[in-house]
């Protein structure tokens, strides 16, 4: 990688955005609720200050400091693009070819799965498949990750996913809002997915004792969970979505239904039937479903809800720039460590808090980017959070038991900056060394 020259601080900047487009520029106004339109709206971020009330964590940083911080990060940013080339346009391709050769085995040993070597083999062959066009693959280039190669067969516009959930309904809900909003109690509805209480401030009700009995039916199911999340019945509800839009969003998903229903339960069992497996088939595709299911659950639960991984109040976005933006990111999201296998097999969602900060850039060069954001949290006294993968889960699933519980006391949010308990570090030094 080059070495890396940091810019002065830029002029007013817009939100990154994960699918190649940018949030509204400061002073530019954002009209809200129009058909098509983002809801809530996309942020203006301030040119410069600070927010009403920064996070705990990053509250021993000056607004110079927090500028500097973004500077930097924009000027990763920028060194990844600028090396983006023919290496990792083939590292996408070769996975693509993989996860097909895997998936046309699978179905292929499938045909003959009265045996029941060939069941399991089979269905691993195909559990992997789906794993890695899911995670690896359709995540990533619906990001818009590869839309630079100008490839129409691996474009953000072009890619539809092996999940029951329409490609252009999970790009709305996962890319505009999520990621724009990560970890905002209030606008941010992955927290939790309007169902499952995941943070002490949302308010306790009743169905929440059945937060670990949700959950647990969730994960097998993740993708039919996914799919009515991504109708956005709480919008409709609120009279922020038309019940037109819905119409046409179910009208979508049933297609969606068909296509999936017909490729895993029907066209796989019926040509296994002719060699007297279409049972042990269906069994196999079933099961290979539910194993990518409950996989993907998990890395995206380990995503946003261990512990160190931060929720937010509005307050602390009200007034955000670039730099508290990124601290945002970085706060709200955690990575798993492990082995290139573990990387590849989570989509480099391992990379989660690289992700956030830059989700449009090549999952591949996520590791690389590891290594100078983990040097940057460092010196600015930022949180890192990562851990093995058997830590980050126990860790979301102890708190889905936990918050099913009613709270003992009401808990108090600071409002204002003198209220505010600090983190009793000095303010950093400025710093602007190369990466």
């Amino acid at each position: 990688m080059p070495t890396l020259v940091h810019k002065s601080a830029p002029s007013p900047t817009p939100v990154p955005s994960p699918a190649g487009t940018s949030a509204t520029q400061p002073g530019q106004p954002t009209p809200q609720n129009e058909p098509g339109g983002i809801r809530p709206r996309k942020p203006i971020l301030a040119a410069t200050g600070a927010p009403a009330l920064r996070p705990a964590a990053a509250r021993h940083l000056s607004d110079e400091q927090v500028a500097q911080l973004g500077v930097e990060l924009d000027t990763l940013r920028d060194a990844i693009i600028a090396t983006r080339g023919a290496k990792d346009a083939a590292y996408i391709r070769r996975v693509i070819r993989a996860q097909r050769t895997l998936e046309i085995a699978g179905r292929a040993t499938l045909m003959l799965s009265k045996k029941k070597t060939a069941l399991v083999a089979g269905t691993a062959m195909l559990s992997v498949a789906k794993i890695l066009e899911n995670m690896e693959i359709g995540h990533n280039v619906l990001h818009g990750q590869w839309d630079w190669m100008r490839d129409p067969d691996i474009h953000s516009t072009t890619w539809e996913w092996d999940f029951v959930t329409p490609a252009a309904a999970w790009k709305h809900t996962h890319n505009d809002l999520h990621h724009t909003w990560t970890n905002v109690l209030g606008k941010d509805k992955d927290v939790g997915y309007t169902t499952l209480r995941m943070a002490e401030d949302q308010p306790w009700k009743p169905h929440n004792i059945l937060n670990p009995v949700i959950n647990a039916v969730l994960a097998p199911f993740f993708e039919w969970g996914i799919a009515i999340y991504d109708l956005e019945l709480e919008a409709v509800k609120d009279g922020e979505k038309s019940k037109a839009d819905l119409k046409r969003d179910l009208k979508s998903v049933g297609r969606k239904v068909v296509r999936q229903a017909t490729k895993d339960y029907i066209a796989t069992p019926a040509a296994a039937s002719v060699f007297g497996s279409g049972k042990q088939a269906l069994i196999g595709t079933f099961t290979a479903n539910a194993i990518r299911n409950v996989w993907a659950h998990s890395v995206i639960f380990c995503g946003h809800f261990p512990d160190g991984a931060d929720v937010f109040t509005e307050a602390e976005i009200e007034g955000e720039t670039r730099g508290d933006w990124y601290i945002r990111q970085m706060l709200g999201s955690a990575n798993i460590s492990g082995s290139k296998t573990m990387h590849l097999m989570t989509g480099n969602l391992s990379h989660q808090i690289e992700h956030h900060c830059f989700p449009d850039l090549p999952s591949n060069r996520y590791a690389e980017v590891a290594v100078h954001m983990r040097d940057i949290c460092d010196r600015y006294g930022l949180p890192y959070t990562t851990g093995p993968i058997h830590r980050q889960v126990g860790q979301a699933w102890a708190k889905v038991f936990r918050l099913a519980l009613p709270p003992k006391k009401s808990r108090t949010s600071p409002t204002t900056p003198e209220s505010a308990p600090t983190t009793g570090r000095s303010p950093l030094p400025m710093v602007a060394s190369g990466l």
